[in-house]
């Protein structure tokens, strides 16, 4: 079996790096890369290529045969397999998620597992995701949940976008606060980015949930399902929306600039 032996690992290793740069292989590099010495990977290559694996032809030139390939895939396999085992057998046994009690639990209890308002709760009640208590908890305590099964109900929130314009611009002036108002009553957390949208949000008598590092936060917080907002010059607008794209969020934009 491929992981009782170191030797037959740094065959594998060299044999997929092979594969991956053929037909020119740099031998200094993939010892570089591997922490072996450039004569044990030529080493390893003869070997391989006797065994069938490697075909040579010219000075450093190689290519992985069919059979090299075939045990490439069926040593992969028992990789990805162990790999399985371990995340999902080993890791998930003993790994323990924190949540908060919805109501008094005791050790040993079978709790359902649920997102709200951002944060995991656990409750008597039947869910989607079940795990067991490992210690007594009373209500709004943090409780540790172990052997955690199942998958978790969970929406991701929206981010509602609020351009405001730079002071050049007209800054907090600009903004109908009105709108802005409006927009707020739907959402539960508010970030700001630029001291304009500061001064904007402080107009309509809220302050900001977040006022740094507001753009990675309120992306986590609606990967949480919270239902955010942020307000952001506009000069770094486009550039935000980008990231938002990238992260795969849904978001809306309000256009509350005056004319």
């Amino acid at each position: 079996m491929l992981l009782r032996s170191k030797r037959e690992i740094t065959r594998f290793q060299i044999l997929v790096e092979v594969a991956e740069h053929q037909p020119a292989i740099r031998q200094q590099e993939i010892a570089a890369k591997m922490g072996v010495t450039p004569q044990a990977v030529s080493e390893y290559i003869r070997e391989l290529a006797e065994d069938g694996f490697v075909s040579a032809y010219g000075r450093g030139r190689y290519e992985v045969t069919k059979e090299g390939i075939e045990w490439v895939l069926i040593n992969a396999e028992v990789l990805e397999n162990y790999a399985r085992h371990v995340t999902r057998d080993v890791i998930q046994k003993v790994r323990v998620w924190p949540a908060i009690a919805a109501e008094p639990l005791k050790a040993g209890d079978q709790a359902g597992v649920y997102m709200q308002g951002g944060w995991l709760y656990a409750s008597k009640e039947e869910r989607s995701a079940v795990g067991e208590v490992i210690a007594d908890a009373d209500t709004g305590q943090d409780v540790g949940i172990a052997r955690l099964t199942g998958l978790i109900d969970h929406t991701e929130g929206t981010v509602h976008v609020l351009k405001v314009p730079r002071i050049e611009r007209g800054g907090s002036r600009k903004v109908d606060l009105e709108g802005l108002r409006s927009v707020l009553e739907e959402v539960d957390l508010v970030g700001i980015a630029g001291l304009e949208a500061s001064v904007a949000l402080a107009a309509v008598g809220r302050r900001p949930d977040i006022s740094f590092g507001s753009r990675e936060g309120v992306i986590e917080a609606a990967f949480h399902g919270v239902e955010c907002a942020i307000l952001i010059v506009d000069e770094e607008f486009t550039d935000f929306l980008k990231r938002l794209e990238g992260a795969g969020l849904n978001y809306t934009i309000h256009d509350l600039i005056l004319p």
